[in-house]
């Protein structure tokens, strides 16, 4: 009998959505050996593909995407009524001008109207992006000044309000005008691109962009689950009642405008393609907002790609990969961990592993109801291993310090790689795991006090002590995030970003954004995040989800190589032993991607 780590189900299975899981009940409870533990723990999803499940309710991304389309049916009936500026001046149509100096991107977001929280997440999901590029200034639409556009290397505008109606135009007319004037890259996503027209006029906007957005609509909303970017098909799952639409762009001169990535309506027979991002000179469109119900092959590929034309359009193409082993404890198998050590060593795969450094199990769940907790000083051959993988390319990444929380259920068992450490949670009666937010006594003070203490841990056995992190179950608070930044030099990681975190206000525990990441960024916590994208292999199905096998790992994996200098970043129990290991490692070196030392990516 072997214990399994039972992962929780809420890694941020997409950036406004999280997998959750049906609960799962206990095995029956093994009796450890003092020699070597044993527990039959069940094992659990720490990664899933990321389903497009349903979204956190406090978003209310339902409610904000009938909004959407409910605004422009009024507005393509013509009840909307935009004043030109006068004495605007428009630039003609030109190639895009680069700003000499160092890469700095302006991310201007909306703020207003019932949904305008949204407006911060993607201003925090977009800004963390531009991190991996240089400098970033964000901030609300509403606070742009005459010029800035100028400043920066490129400027980039989320749209999640629709203004009009009973919302009045927050976007200050300066925008406007600084957008029609600049020769700089400019990007323009979903909404109020038909304010920009209006505002310059309608026939000034065609002749400088070819294409016409009064005439563009989000209806029809049809069924599109796939966008085609550089010939790849990616996926876009979008759950009922959840489509804002894609805005069809009306195009007047084709051979003024290029079509970066295509939309198919799969609602029509044959299906209908449009346009899902298109450029004109230094303007590029995209027709939605791409961060809410993403996967790991999701369109949101394109767009982690496309800021390499507005920021960095002469980086070169490379494709790297990261290996991870996952929630290696004091509990676990020194020959599982041997076993697949010695391939990796054979492979010269270079590779991350975590560690958790203490192995709790406050109930006894699975030693027959006696507590038990078990140190890393208490488990040589264990820590043998470690050494044996540090010493043959393997890098320790700290996995918090117990990975679970106090002696309750969390939302399991209470028992480490089971459990969040830093995030409450619990399990509802539809069987998904809903986040509650921070843990009661959260403080900067707190999350130290774990997080050092684990650190501490290595040491006196004789082990590195690691500069990376890893947050259990990927979940902690912002609080938390600043702590870690403290004592490691980057997270191995998808995150979570908190309403307010950006503003400065009072931070909100239950609105955020989850985020995965192509290639190393900069967040706006000021933290470097390594990228984890493409999820893990999970060979039973659970958690409402299909099995996870090696080949939807290494199909991720080749979606991936459009993002021009993007990662394929995956992770691995090693429990599962080498089999389907070294299919997911040739799968994805026969793709052409070279494995790297995660510690060489931090700065």
């Amino acid at each position: 009998m072997k214990w399994r780590s039972r992962k929780a189900a809420a890694l941020l299975a997409a950036m406004l959505s999280l997998a959750l899981p049906a609960a799962v009940t206990p095995a029956a409870a093994a009796t450890g050996n003092t020699a070597a533990p044993h527990r039959d723990g069940p094992k659990w999803r720490h990664g899933d593909e990321l389903a497009p499940t349903r979204p956190a309710s406090s978003l209310k991304l339902r409610d904000w995407a009938k909004a959407q389309v409910a605004a422009d049916q009024r507005r393509m009936r013509g009840s909307t009524t935009i004043r030109p500026l006068r004495g605007v001046k428009v630039a003609p149509r030109t190639k895009a001008a680069r700003k000499a100096g160092a890469t700095s991107a302006l991310v201007l977001y909306d703020t207003t109207g019932p949904y305008g929280f949204l407006g911060e997440l993607y201003g925090m999901a977009t800004a963390n992006l531009a991190g991996h590029f240089g400098a970033v200034t964000a901030k609300p639409v509403s606070q742009y000044a005459t010029g800035e556009v100028e400043q920066h290397t490129a400027t980039i505008y989320i749209g999640s309000t629709y203004y009009g109606g009973d919302i009045p135009d927050a976007v200050p007319n300066a925008f406007y005008a600084d957008v029609a004037a600049t020769a700089r890259p400019v990007v323009w996503i979903n909404d109020n691109i038909w304010t920009l027209a209006g505002k310059i006029g309608t026939s000034a906007f065609v002749r400088k962009y070819g294409w016409d957005p009064t005439r563009s609509s989000f209806d029809p909303i049809g069924a599109v689950n796939r966008v085609d970017y550089k010939s790849t098909p990616l996926t876009r799952i979008i759950p009922t009642g959840g489509d804002g639409g894609i805005l069809r762009p009306h195009i007047n001169d084709p051979a003024a405008v290029t079509t970066l990535a295509t939309a198919h309506d799969t609602s029509t027979t044959p299906a209908t393609t449009f346009p899902w991002a298109i450029r004109s000179g230094n303007l590029t469109y995209l027709g939605e907002i791409p961060y809410a119900y993403t996967k790991e092959t999701d369109r949101i590929i394109a767009w982690h790609d496309l800021l390499f034309d507005v920021l960095a359009p002469d980086t070169p193409t490379r494709h790297r990969a990261v290996l991870r082993l996952e929630d290696i404890s004091p509990a676990s198998d020194p020959n599982e961990l041997m076993a697949v050590a010695q391939y990796l060593a054979a492979q010269q795969i270079p590779y991350a592993f975590q560690v958790i450094p203490v192995y709790t199990d406050p109930k006894g769940v699975y030693n027959g109801g006696v507590p038990e907790t078990i140190t890393l000083a208490q488990r040589p051959q264990v820590v043998n291993a470690l050494k044996y993988m540090v010493a043959n390319g393997g890098k320790i990444v700290a996995h918090g310090y117990t990975h679970q929380y106090s002696d309750v259920k969390n939302p399991y068992t209470g028992v480490t790689g089971d459990d969040f450490e830093f995030f409450t949670s619990h399990v509802d009666a539809n069987d998904n795991v809903i986040f509650d937010g921070p843990v009661p006594e959260d403080s900067a003070t707190w999350a130290a006090t774990r997080i050092n203490t684990g650190k501490a841990a290595y040491g006196p056995v004789g082990l590195p002590t690691p500069t990376l992190w890893t947050t259990p179950h990927y979940a902690a608070s912002a609080v938390d995030y600043g702590a870690v930044k403290d004592s490691y030099a980057a997270r191995l990681e998808r995150s979570l970003y908190f309403s307010g975190q950006l503003s400065g206000g009072p931070i909100d525990g239950k609105r955020y954004i989850g985020q995965f990441f192509p290639y190393p960024v900069r967040d706006v916590g000021g933290a470097t995040v390594l990228p984890e994208n493409l999820g893990n292999y999970e060979p039973d199905a659970q958690n409402n989800n299909p099995p996870r096998l090696p080949a939807d790992i290494v199909r991720a994996a080749q979606y991936n190589l459009a993002v021009r200098d993007g990662f394929a970043s995956t992770f691995y129990h090693p429990y599962y032993g080498t089999g389907p290991l070294t299919q997911i490692v040739n799968g994805i070196r026969d793709l052409g991607y070279t494995f790297v030392d995660p510690t060489t990516l931090t700065p």
